[in-house]
């Protein structure tokens, strides 16, 4: 039987009033709106979406750092030059402000303290090395002496000289200006003294002439070499068995070639409270406006960590 055309005609406009209702509703009722972001749907049994974040900055959680190694600004470039007595305490502090200030260097010469100080007013290095207070005529140039070690002096003979005694201050003067030329005016042997004499740049010289011998002057006999250079083991060398001389005692402690003579019955090295008569101060002589990087040697040598360098060497 043939459907009658009115009826497709029903069903046509019953479908288009149909779309046209969907079409004009509001979006939300439909889908999702024009502009919503688009999301993966969440799978199942996964936890609920985080809830929104403000909109302030957030604050990063602190966490610990290790400190950077500090630096100069511009890294240290530092020559030293001076007393042979301050060698092994250049070497201790070079080496520990260089770890310290990487990029850093410093070197360091032993000409001794006289030579060092004239080097300094040169301009040839950045600090003196002195082991004795500046003379009035170099503070007047312009320069400062700061101390960073104690020191003691110590009298030596080699391990063979027959004398096996001590000495008093009286007896050293006796020796050193000449006066005594035989280990028996000293109380010992009959035998021949000779002295071993530093170099006259050497401020161990210059102390020892100030303090022992009362600024007096060094004998200059026949029994009496004065070496050539500051050097402590030519003259350690040169004592043999009728020799007498004199070093700093860290330099000479642990030798076995020598034996420290007990002055005024003590002997050096027996701490901060002991009556040894021979003890110094040992200096960084630098000019009186020092450069930044000289500044912060200096700083370093005064340190805790410079003191802890400095006594390992057993200044």
């Amino acid at each position: 039987m043939k459907v009658p055309p009115i009826v497709y005609i029903l069903l046509f406009a019953a479908l288009a009033a149909a779309g046209w209702y969907v079409y004009t509703q509001k979006p939300e009722l439909v889908g999702l709106a024009p502009d919503a972001p688009q999301t993966e749907p969440a799978p199942t049994g996964s936890p609920p979406p985080a809830q929104p974040q403000s909109s302030a900055p957030a604050v990063p959680t602190p966490t610990p750092e290790q400190p950077p190694a500090p630096r100069l600004k511009e890294p240290a470039r530092l020559k030293l030059d001076g007393s042979t007595s301050m060698v092994v305490i250049n070497k201790a502090l070079s080496i520990g402000y260089q770890q310290k200030y990487p990029g850093a260097s410093v070197t360091y010469s032993a000409n001794g303290t006289s030579n060092g100080i004239a080097a300094l007013l040169r301009g040839e290095v950045d600090i003196a090395a002195a082991s004795r207070a500046l003379k009035p005529d170099e503070a007047q140039q312009g320069l400062t002496a700061t101390p960073v070690a104690a020191d003691e002096i110590a009298v030596v003979v080699g391990v063979g000289n027959p004398f096996k005694e001590g000495l008093t201050t009286g007896q050293l003067i006796d020796i050193f200006s000449g006066r005594a030329t035989n280990w028996s005016e000293v109380g010992g042997p009959s035998q021949a003294l000779t002295v071993i004499n530093r170099n006259p740049a050497s401020g161990t010289y210059q102390f020892f002439q100030e303090v022992v011998l009362n600024g007096g002057p060094f004998g200059t006999g026949p029994n009496v070499t004065t070496l050539s250079r500051d050097e402590t083991t030519p003259l350690l060398r040169a004592l043999g068995t009728t020799g007498i001389g004199y070093a700093t005692a860290t330099q000479v402690t642990n030798q076995k070639t020598v034996r420290v003579v007990p002055i005024n019955g003590a002997m050096p090295g027996t701490g901060e409270q002991s009556n040894y008569p021979l003890q110094r101060s040992l200096y960084y002589v630098y000019r009186s406006q020092p450069s930044p990087q000289v500044q912060s040697f200096l700083e370093y040598a005064l340190s805790e960590d410079g003191k802890r360098a400095i006594r390992r060497y057993g200044f």
